[in-house]
């Protein structure tokens, strides 16, 4: 039986410990929060629940497809909502004006109204999309691009020049060739930001995504993201997986091949010194992992044979401090690359009900293009910036107290851990964050109040917490406390994303946000398939 050690507990690793359990692996997860998840987090407090992490769920026949290959399906784990509108959006140049509804299945009315004459740009959009997107589930979402010859089929090779297009333009550029209205062009660009890019860095490729949210919708489950975590738990441990929490994983082994091995690796592998094969996973077990074998005692180091790793983690943090010294890749490699924004996260329980809030909602400034330029070059934000606002209640009742109503703000933010962490103040609890945390969540706050015109929020709110960039790097190793992962730029997308194989460590494999296909929960599923396919091919099985 092979042994397997997958390190993450969050959408990636534990979709990959599923699947690989289920062909016989015996495998451990470890997952150094007390909780499973990942970025996936949660937080309650005084009868008020929160995610904090993941909140649009998007591309359900994904999600549903790990489901069915675990034995199940989503439709019986999940009690999915589809929201209406599917989010509503508040623009600067506009607040004396109520705010605009995005209802899938009706985007091209919507647009007729913004911009007389648009609706026939959109269905086109919208078709391209379609279109798009099909191709890539079929030939790119679900490959390592291990064996480019699978891609030489008559479809791929019939839409090349138009998929070069797609991959080599930006989105920005692709949407403003066709929309001139400024809230049109920020309604199909504001996914960017969810691919911790924006529209002028990331590919045209992913127009596609403004099918998924105003032609096929956005739902929700009930219980929130939590509720998938906690059901795609139930299924991985049935299928037996050994989870293993409050394990902080300080270092994987890696056993030196002998010469004549190295020797045939060397062209792949000549940035790392030599080439071995996995032999286990070192960690520390905290006071709180309960369900820590008994030979982890607090704080000592346990190593767990594997014949197999999957590093479901933040990749650079695998590859410059949990491999072997002389495996590791250089810092200099990881300065060319984009780690996509940080963010600033605020939780708010708020006395009473808001009727001015849908269950999302998105506020756009006027200037786009300084928001993002902000964010990408480190400076501070404006006091005006783009902020997401999440009020699970709206479709949740239990996420709240009767009456009551959960906000969650993200305000998207540099790069830059130096921001510090964030606090917490409940009526039993006060401990602030950092200075310049507590500073953008405040102007988050007054900021909503304003535009969705609740003067009284800060007087309401009960209980709050916020999250700063440097959390992201305390809880999940985030580089450079990265919010979701390197970001679906140019030079970051497809193929040009770092692979779920090591070329030269056997036995090691990557999944997540970090490699192919990408950032978002769905992204996170399929990367699982793509390393399971890869595991098979290595071991013969298929």
């Amino acid at each position: 039986m092979t042994r397997t050690v997958v390190i993450g507990g969050g959408f990636a690793g534990l979709a990959t410990a599923g699947l690989l359990a289920q062909d016989g692996h015996r495998v451990t997860l470890l997952e150094q929060q007390d909780i499973l998840g990942g970025r996936s987090g949660r937080w309650s407090a005084e009868g008020f629940s929160f995610d904090t992490g993941p909140s649009w769920y998007l591309m359900p026949e994904v999600i549903d497809r790990w489901f069915r290959l675990m034995g199940s399906s989503a439709a019986a784990e999940l009690d999915l909502r589809t929201l209406s509108p599917g989010y509503r959006t508040f623009f600067e140049e506009h607040l004396d004006e109520p705010p605009t509804d995005v209802v899938s299945g009706h985007a091209e009315e919507l647009f007729e109204q913004l911009d007389p004459g648009s609706s026939r740009a959109l269905r086109m959009y919208l078709d391209s999309g379609a279109e798009v997107y099909e191709l890539a589930k079929k030939y790119f979402l679900y490959t390592d691009f291990a064996h480019p010859r699978e891609l030489m089929t008559p479809q791929v090779l019939k839409n090349l020049p138009r998929l070069g297009t797609l991959l080599t333009r930006s989105m920005k550029g692709y949407i403003d060739q066709r929309f001139t209205d400024p809230r049109e062009r920020q309604i199909l660009g504001y996914p960017a930001v969810f691919l911790g890019a924006s529209p002028s860095s990331a590919p045209a490729m992913y127009h596609l995504m403004s099918h998924l949210d105003l032609t096929d919708g956005v739902q929700y489950p009930v219980g929130g993201f939590s509720a998938l975590v906690d059901a795609m738990a139930e299924l991985v441990r049935a299928a037996g997986v050994e989870i293993v929490t409050g394990a902080t994983v300080t270092g994987i082994d890696v056993e030196r091949a002998p010469r004549s091995v190295r020797s045939q690796v060397a062209a792949a592998r000549s940035r790392r010194r030599s080439a071995g094969s996995v032999r286990g996973v070192r960690y520390r077990a905290t006071s709180s992992a309960s369900n820590a074998p008994r030979t982890a005692a607090d704080g000592a180091e346990t190593t767990v044979p594997a014949d197999l790793v999957v590093g479901a983690t933040d990749l650079h943090h695998i590859q410059t401090r949990l491999l072997p010294e002389r495996y590791r890749a250089p810092e200099s490699r990881w300065k060319r690359r984009d780690p996509g924004p940080s963010g600033v996260l605020v939780c708010l329980g708020v006395r009473g009900k808001l009727p001015q809030l849908a269950h999302h909602n998105l506020l756009f400034t006027a200037d786009w293009d300084d928001n993002f330029a902000r964010i990408g070059t480190g400076r501070e934000l404006a006091e005006e910036t783009s902020i997401y606002v999440s009020m699970t209640s709206a479709t949740d009742p239990a996420t709240a107290p009767e009456g009551d109503e959960n906000l969650f703000i993200l305000v998207p933010a540099p790069a830059v851990p130096e921001w510090g962490r964030g606090g917490i103040s409940t009526p039993e609890r006060h401990e602030p964050g950092s200075e310049q945390v507590e500073r953008v969540a405040d102007a988050a706050m007054a900021q909503l109040a304003r535009w969705a015109k609740i003067p009284d929020l800060e007087s309401r709110v009960v209980v709050r917490r916020t999250y700063g960039p440097g959390d992201f790097v305390a809880q999940f190793n985030a580089w450079r406390g990265s919010l979701l992962g390197p970001g679906h730029t140019l030079g970051q997308s497809a193929m040009l994303r770092p692979g779920v194989t090591d070329p030269g460590i056997r036995g090691l494999f990557y999944a997540g946000s970090s490699v192919r296909p990408g950032i978002g929960v769905p992204m996170c599923l399929i990367s699982s398939q793509v390393v399971w396919d890869a595991i098979r091919e290595d071991s013969g099985v298929s």
